[in-house]
């Protein structure tokens, strides 16, 4: 959608000064500026709340996951002939 150029603004800016008067324009102008601040902000929410978190899991060692402790070898009994 093509964006109205600076006549087109000043057309659309003086029939909405001729409908609402110089009185009511203002309180149009920030109710409006606040619509958009609370769409922006809503839209933003929704996005935070859908992105999904793509990072890598590091792996964690073999030995904890297996759910054993890691402690010193053991020495192999001595062999007797």
């Amino acid at each position: 959608m093509p964006m109205p150029g600076p006549v087109e603004l000043i057309i659309i800016l003086v029939i909405a000064l001729l409908i609402l008067g110089p009185g009511k324009l203002p309180d149009v102008g920030s109710a409006l500026g606040k619509s958009i601040r609370e769409f922006r902000k809503a839209s933003s929410d929704l996005s935070d709340s859908v992105k999904v978190d793509t990072s890598p899991i590091p792996n964690p060692p073999a030995a904890q996951t297996a759910g054993e402790t890691t402690a010193a070898p053991t020495e192999p009994a001595s062999r007797t002939n």
